[in-house]
């Protein structure tokens, strides 16, 4: 029998001890954020289980209990028989606008569990799992574990940092957004820049539905949305076209970097937002690449193995394999934009 490393053993069961409790909290904090307990704790600040369990209007039983863990796993503050929310975990559990509220993850996490079937099957036959088979609501998920990153840093920094896009947009520019999903990144747009006209696209009816819905909602009358692919999307002579985190989740991304730079008026631009990763495995042995590559297993690669080509690029295919496919459809620079711990903005021309 090989002698085993103590210490190197202990710490290993350490690590896994630490993720079994992130995940059976996923639960947990999503009923947090379903009967507003985040919300109603940061409202009324420090009090008794009882008396919190009252404003919440919950039972005072099931209240304590889901204190206790949340206040085990750092979520929530005790202190002298009292709960409260620090304003650190306010920002991540009970702001919608904050840059790290991450209760769309948890959701997320949620829907990747219930997917397990589909795509454990898909590991023996290596088909794809289609976008509109996932599990659950995923692109509604999916579309809001996103969101906090286009509101705080879309039209503030990724817009800037392109070459000349901002006066093009303030003066009046054609957007496309190919696989808008729920249209989030294209109504920040709209709404910023209102006199421009932007049309939404994705493959997936009922995200078009919701998309357009939000529009609705939001009274906007400078953008719409239509069912289309990436690689064949109506619409000629746009001054710019966006992909927000989708490109890796194309079956073929090339046929689609073809399609848009046919697109394109001569100088226009494509801004590709992508998960942030390094071009080798090596560079992404850390907490992000770790989220992000079992996110690729159980959505991204499923999701591009479900259509034509299915290159499968991985939600860490990294710069220089993604700029190689940019270039394939006929653009000749790729610089990177902009970035941020999760997100980098590249900008093609």
């Amino acid at each position: 029998m090989t002698e085993l490393n103590e210490t190197a053993l202990k710490e290993l069961v350490g690590r896994v001890l630490g993720d079994l409790g992130g995940a059976v909290s996923v639960p947990l904090v999503r009923i947090g954020d379903a009967l507003d307990l985040y919300k109603t704790l940061k409202e009324i600040g420090p009090s008794t289980a009882d008396e919190f369990a009252d404003a919440a209007g919950c039972s005072p039983r099931y209240v304590r209990e889901w204190l206790a863990a949340q206040a085990a796993s750092g979520y929530v503050h005790y202190e002298d028989g009292r709960f409260s929310l620090t304003p650190e975990q306010a920002f991540v559990f009970a702001e919608p606008d904050s840059p790290v509220n991450l209760i769309g993850a948890f959701d997320t996490a949620a829907a990747m569990a219930e997917n397990q079937p589909k795509v454990q099957a898909a590991f023996k036959t290596g088909r794809g799992v289609a976008w509109g088979d996932q599990a659950g609501c995923m692109f509604c998920a999916v579309a809001r574990l996103f969101r906090p990153g286009y509101v705080n840093a879309l039209v503030q920094d990724w817009l800037p940092a392109l070459d000349g896009v901002v006066d093009k947009l303030k003066a009046g520019a054609k957007v496309a957004d190919v696989g808008c999903g729920h249209g989030l990144s294209t109504i920040l747009m709209a709404q910023a820049f209102p006199h421009s006209r932007f049309t939404g696209y994705d493959f997936h009816p009922d995200s078009i539905a919701a998309a357009t819905a939000h529009a609705r909602s939001h009274d906007l009358a400078n953008v719409r949305f239509d069912v289309g692919r990436a690689q064949d999307f109506d619409g000629r002579d746009f001054d710019l076209i966006t992909c927000f985190d989708c490109l890796h989740d194309m079956g073929d991304p090339k046929a689609a970097a073809t399609h848009i730079r046919r697109a394109l008026k001569q100088d226009g631009i494509w801004m590709v937002v992508e998960p942030m990763a390094g071009d080798k495995l090596e560079d992404n042995i850390n907490p992000v690449g770790r989220l992000y590559y079992s996110a690729s297993t159980m959505i991204c690669v499923p999701t591009s193995l479900a259509q034509e080509t299915g290159l499968a690029l991985g939600a860490q295919a990294g710069e220089k394999r993604l700029a190689e496919v940019i270039r394939s459809g006929g653009f000749t620079r790729v610089r990177r934009a902009a970035e941020t711990p999760l997100n980098m903005v590249l900008e093609a021309t």
